[in-house]
């Protein structure tokens, strides 16, 4: 009698599976996530950033985020995308454009995110050999506080903000620069929006745009 055939692994579990652009998509932000909390110093971020999106299976994919918490969930590198930036998410055009979400990612393309929308307490920004434009000057704040964490390898992102919020910088560049244009407001109440990561051969520039000035934190 034959040996009783043992259980299929789940496809999340098989690491010569191929990864999905969504699978790459999501160890970023959670690679973004770790270096906003000091978790990964910006060297090694950018170091994981560039592997996450060489990565071509689950078994690549997983080493990246093995020593932080989120890898400790035995779904993490190969769950469905998270409703933060999965769900919401859409293709158009050349790259991968985010409506409604806290996540904007640039591969080998552009993207961007302007006009009138919501900005909540954090916003994740990818460039890899590609470029991201986020526009914050028709922007609605929902909190007074934003971080912006912006990873560009090979690739370039450009923040701009409304004349009047207090804007700060946290970055490093690594054969490549972080220019952000510091200003404070003379507003207490005013948004302040911080800026920190890592441009790797690559640029990360924040400014603020004159003549455009922040709309208030409870225009709906």
């Amino acid at each position: 009698m034959s040996a009783e055939k043992p259980p299929a692994v789940p496809l999340d579990k098989q690491p010569a599976v191929r990864a999905s652009d969504a699978d790459r998509d999501k160890i970023a932000a959670i690679l973004a996530e770790a270096l906003a909390e000091g978790r990964l110093d910006p060297e090694e971020h950018a170091e994981r950033v560039e592997a996450a999106y060489r990565a071509k299976t689950f078994g690549e994919l997983e080493p990246l985020i093995s020593d932080l918490p989120a890898g400790q969930r035995p779904s993490a590198p190969a769950a469905a995308p998270s409703s933060a930036f999965g769900a919401a998410a859409g293709r158009g055009g050349h790259g991968l454009r985010i409506a409604n979400a806290r996540n904007v990612v640039a591969v080998l393309s552009g993207a961007s995110r302007q006009g009138r929308w919501r900005v909540g307490a954090r916003v994740n920004v990818v460039a890899v050999f590609g470029g991201v434009e986020l526009d914050l000057t028709e922007a609605i704040f929902e909190q007074q506080h934003v971080v912006i964490n912006a990873t560009a390898l090979c690739g370039g992102v450009e923040i701009k903000v409304p004349e009047n919020v207090s804007l700060r910088g946290g970055g490093s560049g690594v054969m490549g620069g972080f220019d952000v244009r510091e200003s404070e407001s003379a507003d207490p109440g005013a948004p302040v929006v911080l800026v920190r990561g890592v441009a790797v051969w690559g640029g990360v520039e924040a400014k603020p745009v004159p003549g455009k000035r922040v709309r208030d934190l409870r225009d709906g």
